[in-house]
């Protein structure tokens, strides 16, 4: 199984900006990098009036797409998906599995803090989250876990690097 960790904020704060910089940098380290996108609400990769939309809205409980270079999955679920089930059975050949959200889910997190954007960390706040690991912040904080420079993407990269080792 590989690794996982979730990159946690409030909405707006950068996280898929921070793992926009953060995948080419572990990518240049020779690492095998996979994402899963967490969304609280309902959302559509498919669009009206392509083959996979058709036969999705026929009834198709899964339609897959594939080709040479890429693939996709839209499967029909009765409710979520367990994190470590997704990442069993898609990702058991990465090295590496980085979530977008799952704020509240059991994997360990990397929280991104800006402090325009908010006063308190959502992992050392009211709610103390033992799976916090790190932050990434624009600002120094006291805090007992590391606090990685924000604009740092080397220095992150290097901290998920020692991270996996553990």
């Amino acid at each position: 199984m590989p690794k996982a960790l979730s990159i946690v904020a409030k909405s707006g704060t950068g996280k898929t900006t921070l793992l926009e910089k953060l995948i080419p940098a572990l990518k240049r380290r020779g690492r095998r990098v996979a994402v899963i996108k967490h969304d609280a609400h309902r959302f559509d990769i498919d669009h009206p009036g392509k083959d996979t939309h058709r036969l999705y809205q026929a009834g198709a409980d899964a339609v897959l797409i594939s080709s040479a270079e890429k693939l996709a999955l839209i499967r029909r679920c009765e409710h979520a998906t367990p994190i470590e089930q997704l990442i069993e059975t898609y990702f058991p050949d990465m090295e590496l599995v980085l979530t977008e959200g799952y704020k509240h889910g059991p994997l360990p997190k990397l929280e991104v803090h800006r402090k325009e954007r908010s006063t308190e960390l959502l992992c050392r706040g009211q709610n103390r989250d033992e799976t916090l690991v790190a932050v990434a912040s624009d600002e120094q904080l006291a805090l007992d876990v590391p606090v990685l420079e924000l604009e740092d993407i080397e220095a992150i990269a290097d901290f998920v690097e020692e991270w996996i080792a553990r």
